[in-house]
């Protein structure tokens, strides 16, 4: 069963993109690509910093996948 978690986008360094959540934060962030996050979440590159997003970790707690949230998601 895949585990729900809200994520924010740091900053962009090139291609890659410094995300926090519940389980990293700002001293150690997330780093995943910026195109797996436009794809993923359909949010334009330069709309990306100080967006949230959902990530959705497997059963082993690896990010699987990233969604656009509104807030209203019900995700912690």
């Amino acid at each position: 069963m895949s585990e729900r978690i809200r994520a924010r986008v740091l900053l962009l360094v090139g291609d890659e993109a410094e995300l926090t959540t519940e389980h990293r934060g700002a001293e150690d962030p997330e780093r995943v690509s910026v195109g797996r996050l436009v794809a993923e979440t359909g949010i334009p590159r330069a709309r990306l910093v100080g967006a949230d997003v959902v990530a959705v970790l497997d059963d082993a707690g690896e990010l699987e996948r990233f969604e656009h949230t509104d807030r209203t998601d019900g995700v912690r």
